[in-house]
């Protein structure tokens, strides 16, 4: 059996929780249900039976945990535990159901963030892949992914090791985006661009709050989609936690689901056979929507995606060394904080995608583009443009970059088309086609139509359609040939109305060898956009350049209402990102540049004492920063950039501080992830933010037994602890542990987080305080400690 056969032709079913179920079955919390494949078989299978009696037609074996972090200690293997939880679905579904390999995420944080390396969290889902495929899986489920970078590493690792369809849900929050950032349309860029078979939600949110989040995905996704929401939110009835919907409201919600276009429905924490059984009679006869395929062109980061057509798309050239010395050096020196500089100013002054060049004779390229991808996506939420001739540099740094990057370039020669065309196909991408082949540029618009005909069916051999080439007419100086612009313009205009392809161009090449080039630039790019250009790569800290921008936008209705020209003129705009020699250290935190946070720091001790530089300069730039994030304006990438980026600067400060006897450390605060729960990257956020505003944080790791933390409270005077809990079946511990702290410690205070909690569920295991961030944490903090003072 295939499921690609029988995905629309009618509505598929996923079975429920396995959690939920195993807790009626005595899972302790804290125990590895994973391991019930091998102690408990019985139950697993008579759990994986239920499920197919309500109606389910797919099982999700219970793997979701089997990876090598978690199985470290447990004594057995990934393919041990992957094996026994095949066949013990597979028995269960007979002919009646198909088995998906379930993967979740490892519960580590990826580098540059936390500490799991690209390539490390590829291994480890290679091994459960491969466990999977051999044990006898019909297709690969990656699911509540919340990260789209381990989202790629998982994708990429089932596609380049096994043979299986792979599917992938994740876990956004009401608003929409991912723990990360990402938003709908970026994820859907990613995936469909590593070309999954299905995508869709699960976890984190009810059938209610997915209903409202599915026409997004239906908007930009032109995959079936998967919906599988948890039986409403959690809470807590006599000590156990119990989800809010019911199984006959949960089945009219998913009826609404499916007739939004879903084509895979089912359930995630809290549902029971119950739930499924009333879905599938509710859902059973409704009759799949056809799928609607969303012709968009479009690249993303993994925060925001950019669609070409919409109005033009500016893609900022400053990240090249051509004619640029200073960038040059910055290269060979390895001064990342100035190219860092240079994209932030240019995102700041408009720019929608970065151009990334690094080549220079003397340098390892290859390194040194990996390295600048992944500094850059640390610290700018920008698309990429990967601009390079170098294969295997255009290789190693697509295969990192987080998002659908813009690549730059194939031509219509056939060595450049058979190198690039499976690059783009493996990891996804828009690609730039230049209009030159094996016989140079044409000299006519329609021979470089012609190569542009090429360049598409060769492309289309690959499986990679017109939406993803974008094609380069090649502006070539008029100083060498009055009749280059006239050319190049008509040869747009032809890729528009004959190809009907997207097109791009780099400007300024119009004018090399002239004076005041900027004139001819700024006119060159109306002509252009006028004719029909989708994308120019330009110097957007060109005040010329950028007036053509917004003046021709107004003119052409790209611009409703004229706001952003509004915006850009009449209003006091916020203050560009400083030079490189100007940046101060307020702007260095707010930007997440380590190197420039820690040479302005030294700079201001020259003659500032250090903590007046705390309290002016680097507690409000946190502060700003915390704004925006509770705001939505930043997202946690950059967050925890601009943590480090404060870590660096108190590194310059610390010393001196230590030489005049000064002392900045705060209270005590303690940070535990609870008993049984082995997910720890809310909690190290938590920390790294906390440490930032000074406070002294005993973090007691993960796994935590509650006399642990009590006996830590009580030994060392603790005024606030902060507990979390990522698992529906470990927050029981949680309840236990506030329990024991209120009778043990009663002047202790506890703020709650995790995936699992919502601020009804912790006034009901009486915390005194939930944050649903990392930034809650520290404003609970400030407040209590303040209150106390």
């Amino acid at each position: 059996m295939n499921i690609l056969n029988d995905l629309g032709k009618r509505i598929l079913f996923f079975d429920g929780a396995m959690g939920t179920m195993l807790q009626e079955n005595g899972l302790m919390p804290g125990e590895l249900p994973e391991l019930w494949n091998l102690t408990h078989p019985e139950v697993i299978e008579n759990i994986h039976r239920q499920y197919v009696r309500a109606g389910a037609n797919l099982l999700k074996t219970n793997t979701f945990g089997a990876n090598g972090v978690k199985l470290r200690d447990s004594g057995h293997t990934v393919k041990e535990i992957a094996a026994a939880g095949v066949r013990l679905a597979k028995e269960a579904a007979g002919d009646n159901a198909l088995v998906a390999m379930d993967i979740g995420p490892t519960g580590k944080l990826m580098k540059p963030l936390g500490d799991l390396g690209f390539e490390q969290a590829y291994e480890l889902f290679k091994e459960m892949a491969v466990a999977g495929e051999q044990a006898g899986a019909d297709f690969i489920l990656i699911e509540t992914m919340s990260d789209t970078y381990e989202c790629k590493a998982a994708v990429l690792a089932v596609k380049e090791n096994t043979k299986l369809p792979v599917f992938v849900t994740l876990i956004f929050d009401e608003k929409g985006k991912l723990l990360t950032g990402g938003d709908v349309p970026a994820v859907v860029a990613l995936l469909e661009g590593l070309r999954v078979d299905a995508m869709g939600f699960n976890c984190g949110l009810g059938p209610d709050q997915m209903k409202e989040l599915l026409p997004q995905l239906m908007s930009c996704c032109s995959v079936p989609v998967i919906v599988n929401p948890n039986a409403g939110l959690p809470r807590s009835v006599n000590g156990n936690t119990v989800f809010d919907v019911g199984p006959q409201e949960f089945a009219d919600s998913m009826a609404e689901i499916a007739q939004g276009g879903a084509w895979m429905i089912g359930g995630c924490c809290g549902t029971t056979p119950e739930h499924i059984a009333a879905m599938v009679k509710r859902c059973k006869n409704i009759a799949p929507t056809p799928p609607v395929k969303h012709d968009i062109t479009v690249v993303s980061s993994y925060a925001k995606a950019v669609v070409f057509g919409n109005k033009p798309v500016l893609i900022g050239e400053r990240i090249n060394p051509t004619g640029k010395s200073r960038l040059k050096q910055a290269l060979r020196d390895n001064d990342m904080d100035y190219i860092l500089r240079e994209g932030i100013t240019q995102q700041e002054n408009g720019a929608d995608i970065l151009d990334v060049n690094v080549g220079l004779p003397e340098i390892n390229e290859v390194e040194l583009m990996q390295r600048a991808v992944t500094e850059i996506q640390g610290v700018i939420d920008l698309p990429l443009q990967i601009d390079t001739s170098n294969p295997q540099a255009m290789d190693a740094s697509l295969r990192i970059y987080n998002g659908k990057p813009l690549i730059n370039s194939v031509n219509g020669k056939e060595e450049s088309m058979h190198s690039i065309f499976p690059l783009v196909k493996k990891y996804g991408g828009a690609v730039i086609a230049l209009t030159l082949d094996e016989n140079g540029i044409p000299e006519t618009a329609e021979g470089r139509l012609a190569i542009a005909e090429k360049i598409v069916a060769v492309a289309a051999e690959y499986g990679i359609g017109k939406k993803d080439i974008i094609v380069d007419t090649l502006a070539m100086t008029i100083s060498a040939g009055q009749e280059n612009a006239l050319v190049t313009l008509k040869a747009l205009k032809l890729m528009r109305e004959d190809l009907g392809v997207h097109t791009s161009l780099g400007v300024s090449n119009i004018s090399f060898g002239l004076p005041q080039r900027e004139n001819i630039n700024a006119a060159f790019f109306t002509m252009a956009l006028q004719n029909g250009l989708s994308a120019a790569i330009v110097n957007p800290n060109s005040q010329a350049m950028m007036n053509t921008f917004y003046a021709y936008c107004a003119l052409s209705g790209a611009d409703d209402k004229c706001m952003d020209y509004i915006s850009k003129y009449s209003m006091q705009k916020a203050e560009a990102v400083p030079a490189a020699s100007e940046i101060t250290l307020h702007s260095a935190i707010r930007s997440g540049l380590k190197e420039s946070a820690f040479a302005a720091a030294e700079k201001l001790l020259l003659d500032t004492p250090p903590l007046e530089i705390i309290n002016t300069q680097l507690v409000p730039a946190l502060d700003k920063v915390g704004t925006d994030f509770e705001q939505g304006v930043l997202f946690l990438p950059q967050l925890l950039m601009s943590a480090e980026a404060a870590k660096a600067a108190f590194e310059a400060i610390r010393s001196k501080l230590v030489s005049t006897g000064e002392s900045v450390k705060k209270d005590k605060i303690i940070l535990a992830t609870v008993k049984g729960d082995i997910h720890d990257i809310g909690k190290n956020i938590v920390k790294v933010l906390l440490e930032n505003y000074s406070y002294d944080v005993i973090d007691l790791g993960r796994d935590v037994p509650s006399e642990e933390i009590v006996k830590t409270a009580l030994d060392h005077d603790v005024k606030l602890v902060g507990l979390s809990a990522l698992m529906t079946t470990t927050v029981t511990n949680m309840e236990e542990t506030i329990q024991q702290l209120h009778k043990n410690a009663p002047e202790c205070k506890i703020m709650v987080g995790g995936a699992v909690l919502t601020p009804e569920y912790a006034k009901m295991i009486h915390a005194d305080s939930y944050s649903k961030d990392a930034m809650g944490s520290v404003r609970y903090a400030n407040l209590l400690f303040d209150q106390n003072s």
